[in-house]
């Protein structure tokens, strides 16, 4: 049966394929310029790759922090779009500023905000899922947005790639190279988020109250003390801390990763890349394959073949092996979170989505935390980065074993919702 989008679907997908464009940034070019301003002052390839992770870290601690109440005020009738707008033009005005930075310490503090404008965006952007779709096509849908995420991030990426490498050629410093290709995605950023901004509107909320704010508080404790009670909730939560963990970290390291061991940059880059294009198929691979098996055997057989990536890259030496690591990581990256983000939004109220998906990104980005700075300080103490590395598999170890013991359960998420909906929040 053909699958046809609608205008609103395709407007959020859109969102994926703006933002992406940054994330994919991140994981490629910006480490490697960020190491580019540290040698320039004597930075060691260890101190380098730590201070990075640490940079990272402090993000997720804020985000963390400012996640869900930011997400429970949003669930107030009328308010998502807005707030949605303000983190949206915090990140991308922080991308294009980074272009300014000539001094390593003052380009990670800058990264660290559009770092939090990005990550803060998508708490939001993640709960209009269930506004944007219906619930028997929200695998699909999720699934989507990755999938043309990765795809559409590559336009922007290859044109920045093209800017950094020929940054010689082109009679380019490194530094104006550079500053062109953080305003390229900015806009790109820009671009392809203005039509869901035209086009969403809130189906599901919560009715403003004379003090929304505090009443957003009082919800935001009451959800704390709720979710322990609704079992299936609370160990999805609790095993997508451990395995999104290993992922977020690959994700945010991989680049800075291959740079410490001394790896070519540009076969980074072009490897990064091959990752990308490899997600897009396989991302709407596992959306389809969604219709025929249970979303929690599919989540379960991404979290083993991470953990055999996780594996492999503690003997990562050379570039081969790197492009074989690019390339396992992009068959299951989009498939790990479309289906966790979908699955999510199918045992928890449509209403409060806001405030469940900022439970769900202190998960997500406090275990992005413990990832990164495991893997600075074990590299920093051992002097070696593939020790530091291997401490991520132990994550998803972890993560498995209680994803298992969550998808045992015998509720049906249709009954967890409405045991929630019906709680006394």
């Amino acid at each position: 049966m053909k699958f046809k989008l609608t205008k609103l679907e395709k407007s959020w997908i859109l969102y994926d394929v703006g933002n992406s464009a940054f994330i994919l940034l991140v994981s490629t070019i910006m480490p490697i310029y960020f190491n580019y301003l540290a040698e320039k002052v004597g930075l060691s390839s260890v101190n380098y790759l730590a201070y990075w992770g640490y940079a990272a870290s402090v993000t997720t601690i804020i985000v963390a922090f400012l996640g869900p109440i930011l997400g429970t005020i949003a669930d107030t009738k009328g308010f998502k779009k807005p707030i949605f707008s303000v983190t949206l033009l915090i990140g991308a005005v922080g991308c294009m500023a980074l272009g300014f930075a000539r001094q390593w310490l003052i380009f990670l503090g800058i990264f660290v905000i559009a770092k939090c404008g990005f990550s803060a965006s998508l708490i939001f952007y993640d709960s209009m899922l269930g506004d944007v779709t219906s619930k028997e096509r929200l695998d699909n849908i999720s699934s989507q947005g990755f999938a043309w995420g990765y795809i559409g991030s590559c336009v922007p990426f290859i044109a920045c790639l093209g800017l950094v490498l020929g940054s010689g050629a082109l009679g380019l410093s490194m530094e104006i190279s550079m500053g062109l290709a953080f305003a390229i995605v900015a806009l790109w950023w820009l671009a392809m988020a203005l039509p869901l901004l035209k086009n969403y509107k809130q189906k599901s909320y919560v009715e403003k109250k004379p003090h929304a704010v505090r009443e957003s508080f009082l919800r935001l404790g009451k959800l704390f003390s709720n979710v322990k009670k609704e079992k299936k909730v609370f160990l999805f939560l609790l095993a997508f801390f451990f395995y999104i963990d290993g992922v977020y970290t690959i994700i945010d390291m991989a680049t800075a990763y291959g740079t410490a061991l001394g790896l070519d940059s540009s076969g980074l880059l072009l490897a990064l890349l091959a990752t990308q294009i490899v997600a897009f198929p396989f991302a709407i691979l596992f959306g389809r394959l969604s219709d025929k098996y249970d979303t929690t055997k599919l989540i379960t057989l991404c979290i083993c073949a991470y953990l055999g990536i996780a594996i492999f890259a503690v003997f990562l030496k050379s570039q081969w092996q790197f492009w074989v690591l690019a390339v396992l990581v992009g068959m299951f990256q989009g498939g790990i979170q479309a289906l966790s983000r979908s699955y999510f939004t199918k045992i928890i109220p449509a209403d409060r989505s806001g405030e469940y998906f900022g439970l769900l990104d202190i998960c997500g980005k406090g275990a992005s935390f413990v990832g990164t700075a495991v893997v600075s300080i074990a590299s920093q103490i051992s002097g070696s980065v593939n020790i530091g590395v291997g401490m991520i598999g132990v994550l998803f170890v972890i993560g498995i074993i209680i994803f298992r013991i969550a998808a045992a359960q015998q509720d049906e998420p249709e009954a967890n919702m409405d045991a929630l909906e019906n709680a006394d929040l």
